[in-house]
């Protein structure tokens, strides 16, 4: 009888010992998940290069990872994901802002370009002061709309240790947007397409601060100061032949001198 109610208090204690060992290795388990990113090796540096080097963008003259200020050098694979993702954004933006200079100041003369009583005119860069009401609110709401799409579809939830980066599962520039269904199913082709719009957008960059820039000094508008700079050429050739022929020469109007 002893025997038996000892055995009975051991097989009791050893599946209690048992549940317990299982216990402490769930927790254990999930303390490890939780800790795993913690202790994990930091990529390197020369991995950070190598994942740059294979994304879309990499292109002739450069043909490996163009990086003069060294800032991958210290980067992470999610900070290179997440400059990514602003280069492609604001060259989108700049494509826009660059097409809309030109746009803009050709159409600001016809009534039905939402220039009613005519006070939109001279260069791009003063236009939206002279917009009244009725035109930032719905642009306003529209920039609201495409930046809050954009944020729930590429951004990661805050928090501790994930702020300000991009869900893993994200591509950075891929919003799901193609309605012309324009976008390649073959991997080469899909990444030749994104090189080619990052380097508009670069471009696009470079140019719309130029655009800015010209007009700030001389106030003249884009195709104004094209104009005028074809004026000042083909009359600086007809003075080269004006001068080899003996002839009187064409004068160089006040407004051209300073270009």
């Amino acid at each position: 009888m002893l025997s038996n109610v000892v055995s009975r208090k051991a097989s009791g204690l050893r599946q209690t010992t048992s549940r317990a060992s299982v216990a402490v290795k769930s927790v254990s388990g999930r303390r490890a998940a939780v800790a795993e990113p913690q202790s994990a090796a930091p990529v390197s540096a020369e991995d950070v290069f190598a994942y740059t080097k294979n994304l879309p963008g990499v292109t002739a003259p450069f043909e490996g990872v163009f990086d003069p200020a060294g800032f991958l050098a210290t980067a992470s694979i999610k900070d290179v994901r997440r400059w990514r993702e602003s280069e492609i954004t604001h060259g989108r933006v700049a494509m826009l802002a660059a097409l809309g200079f030109i746009v803009g100041e050709q159409l600001q003369d016809f009534p039905l370009f939402f220039n009613f009583d005519g006070r939109v005119s001279g260069p791009a860069i003063y236009h939206f002061q002279q917009i009244g009401q009725g035109f930032w609110e719905p642009l306003l709401i529209a920039i609201g709309v495409a930046e809050s799409y954009r944020v729930a579809v590429g951004w990661a939830t805050p928090t501790g240790t994930g702020f300000n980066s991009l869900k893993d599962d994200y591509e950075p520039g891929d919003l799901g947007f193609d309605p012309l269904g324009l976008k390649p199913t073959d991997p080469e082709e899909l990444k030749t397409m994104q090189t080619k719009e990052l380097n508009n957008g670069r471009l696009a960059m470079i140019a719309i601060a130029a655009f800015v820039a010209q007009e700030l000094v001389e106030q003249t508008e884009i195709f104004e100061h094209l104009a005028l700079r074809f004026e000042k050429e083909a009359i600086l050739e007809l003075d080269d032949i004006e001068r080899d022929l003996g002839l009187p020469l064409t004068p160089l109007p006040d407004n051209l001198k300073n270009l």
